[in-house]
């Protein structure tokens, strides 16, 4: 199965996946740790991908989203964008509301 293979499954699986440098548990950069205690802080249950096992997954999901930076998340398919735009989204309270739109049950609201 290629990296590519694999990412799509990932998104065609999950609700909410997102693909960081480390693991939910113990993000391995800054960005990632941001995401991380967002999706955390709503009580979203979410899939987490390590990048960070393989370049091929590094490299394919970059090229699987046409997105620069990691981390990167998606909702449902779709791909809402990466630690700036998660946080952006979050503060102005646009990422529970997609979230709740997408079907997406959250434990709180912030």
């Amino acid at each position: 199965m290629t990296a590519k293979d694999q990412i799509a499954e990932a998104i065609a699986s999950n609700d909410v996946v997102l693909f960081l440098k480390g693991t939910p548990q113990f993000p391995q950069c800054g960005f990632s740790g941001q995401v991380v205690q967002i999706l955390d802080y709503l009580g979203v249950p979410y899939a987490g991908v390590n990048v960070l096992q393989s370049d091929e997954m590094r490299q394919g999901i970059k090229e699987f989203s046409n997105w620069p930076t990691i981390p990167q998340l998606y909702v449902k398919g779709e791909f809402i964008g990466g630690c700036d735009i998660v946080r952006e989204m979050f503060q102005a309270g646009e990422l529970q509301s997609h979230l709740k739109s997408a079907g997406v049950a959250l434990k709180q609201t912030a």
